[in-house]
């Protein structure tokens, strides 16, 4: 299963790619795959570098606060990180 976490578009040049924010990490992703006009500050859901689609700034701050809460917790030791690892033995 993959999830996406919502990334905040911070360029877009003149080949139609975008730089992302993801968390504090910034990558290089293709906007070619979203049929709707993306701008910067707007939000999208990247899947290996592509962009596959636009969602709104409610669901990307609703879905950050979660990412956000579940970061806080393994760092807190409250949720193991290796927890759901298949290469993880128990």
């Amino acid at each position: 299963m993959c999830l996406s976490i919502p990334s905040k578009v911070v360029h877009i040049d003149e080949n139609n790619m975008a730089t992302v924010d993801t968390m504090g990490v910034k990558r290089e992703v293709t906007l070619d795959l979203i049929d709707e006009k993306v701008e910067i500050g707007d939000f999208v859901l990247i899947h290996v570098g592509f962009a596959m689609n636009k969602i709104s700034q409610e669901e990307a701050k609703q879905s950050l606060e979660v990412y956000e809460e579940i970061v806080a917790k393994m760092n807190s030791e409250e949720i193991d990180p290796l927890e759901g690892d298949a290469n993880y033995a128990t």
